[in-house]
């Protein structure tokens, strides 16, 4: 079994609170879930505006599987998102 992770750090422009941001995130995340079947979660930045880290999580019994879902994941986040991501981190367990 293969576990994949990715953290990416997002920045959020059109935002001037946090209720905003956690709309858009919250937006962001349902709709991953829904269309990818991963697990995603807010890790860092919750006091911070217009900046946020997602964590994104899939498992599989091959490697190339967890990286393609998560490629898919991410090219999602960079074209249908209203955020700017930046930093990316990947992990395998």
């Amino acid at each position: 079994m293969i576990i994949g992770s990715v953290r990416c750090e997002l920045l959020i422009y059109d935002v001037h609170s946090l209720k905003e941001k956690r709309s858009v995130l919250k937006s962001l995340q349902t709709r991953l879930k829904q269309r990818f079947n991963l697990a995603v979660a807010e890790t860092n930045f919750q006091d911070v505006w217009q900046r946020a880290e997602l964590s994104i999580v899939t498992v599989s019994n091959q490697k190339v599987i967890c990286e393609r879902e998560l490629e898919r994941a991410l090219k999602f986040i960079d074209i249908e998102s209203e955020a700017e991501r930046t930093l990316t981190t990947y992990e395998w367990l």
